[in-house]
């Protein structure tokens, strides 16, 4: 376990890490098509997931003007903000008592708004990569949480449930923490993340403790 000296800032992957984004998007296709089975809610969740990375990967790649993650749920046809399910707020709130905790995500600003009101996660301050007219992994993104923290990026903790958002942050000099999720991205053996649990509250007793 790596140690706490150093950071002064927490910073948490939203969608798939703080909430059960797929968890919400299966409860709204089981409540838009009643009585519909498991295949077929597990095929439509592959369609609308594909959807968006592929959107997501072409902004990145300047083939697509930025749209905000509204848009491409819509395009999608999905709902997921007001279904998506809560994930260890009492975690957030401990780390909040210690840390300035910030949320950054690929979610628009709308959406963050309509999870923190319906998830009452505990941020000092949420932060969307609309702001940055990209998608994480692209470093911009980052770059608005370590202008938010205002500290040198070494002394900023990001926290997520898929590797290759870590890899990005550690692209620009953060610290990382993996945390283990049934729908995240593991780690490779290659990576060397600076902390690999299997919750938010390993971390938060890791990162408060003393």
């Amino acid at each position: 376990m790596a140690e706490v000296r150093g950071v002064e800032v927490v910073v948490c992957d939203v969608l798939g890490t703080m909430v059960d984004e797929p968890g919400g998007l299966r409860t709204a296709l089981r409540e838009a098509v009643p009585g519909a089975d498991e295949a077929s809610v597990d095929r439509w969740l592959t369609v609308w997931q594909e959807h968006v990375e592929q959107e997501i990967r072409r902004v990145n790649a300047g083939e697509r003007p930025y749209a905000d993650s509204g848009v491409l749920d819509r395009e999608a046809a999905e709902r997921v903000a007001g279904h998506a399910g809560l994930t260890d707020a009492d975690a957030v709130a401990r780390l909040a008592g210690r840390f300035p905790v910030v949320g950054l995500s690929n979610a628009s600003r709308a959406t963050l708004l309509r999870l923190n009101e319906h998830a009452g996660l505990r941020w000092h301050q949420a932060l969307s990569a609309e702001d940055a007219r990209v998608y994480k992994p692209s470093p911009e993104v980052y770059r608005l949480a370590l202008t938010a923290a205002g500290c040198p990026p070494e002394r900023v903790l990001m926290v997520a449930a898929h590797a290759w958002d870590l890899r990005g942050a550690r692209a620009v000099g953060m610290r990382t923490a993996y945390v283990g999720r049934p729908v995240g991205d593991p780690p490779t053996p290659t990576d060397a993340f600076d902390w690999a649990v299997d919750g938010l509250d390993e971390l938060a007793a890791a990162l408060t403790e003393g």
